[in-house]
């Protein structure tokens, strides 16, 4: 499971410049997972909070718990009938106002990665391209994401 270095460098968003986030060890809710908490902000992010009981700001990988496998194929037809997945998880949770003067309440950004069982052995290539080009979507047009969820226009 991958394993963040302390501080993130933060993608580029309307608004914030040079952010970067220091985290420390978090403890993960199950047993499937890591978690860190953002406890410290870089560069300029005006009104931005750290981590709070309140206000949570964490981020979390999660594995499946129980890792799937692929089944034998059919000895007529050659072809597995049902081929699992297994799920990982990238779940970030961070406490925002929905108006001034009111509680905290929390935003959920969850990245699924499903993986076909035994993709892992038979195409590693082509797994590890389909995180490399949507990761770099992701951060290519990160500003852009950050622009749609505050004004709804795409």
């Amino acid at each position: 499971m991958p394993t963040l270095t302390s501080p993130i460098t933060g993608a580029a968003q309307t608004g914030l410049t040079s952010p970067t986030y220091t985290h420390t060890v978090d403890t993960f809710p199950g047993a499937n997972g890591k978690q860190v908490a953002v406890t410290a902000l870089g560069g300029t992010q005006t009104g931005v909070t750290a981590h709070s009981t309140s206000s949570p700001f964490t981020l979390a990988w999660v594995k499946p718990l129980v890792t799937r496998f692929l089944g034998k194929p059919n000895p007529t037809t050659g072809l597995v009938k049902d081929v699992p997945r297994n799920s990982y998880k990238l779940i970030t949770r961070k406490g925002v106002l929905p108006l001034a003067g009111q509680p905290y309440q929390v935003m959920t950004i969850v990245s699924t990665i499903d993986v076909p069982a035994g993709a892992d052995l038979a195409d590693a290539a082509n797994v590890r391209a389909a995180l490399s080009a949507h990761i770099g979507g992701l951060s290519q047009q990160s500003a852009a994401y950050g622009d749609t969820a505050i004004t709804n226009v795409i």
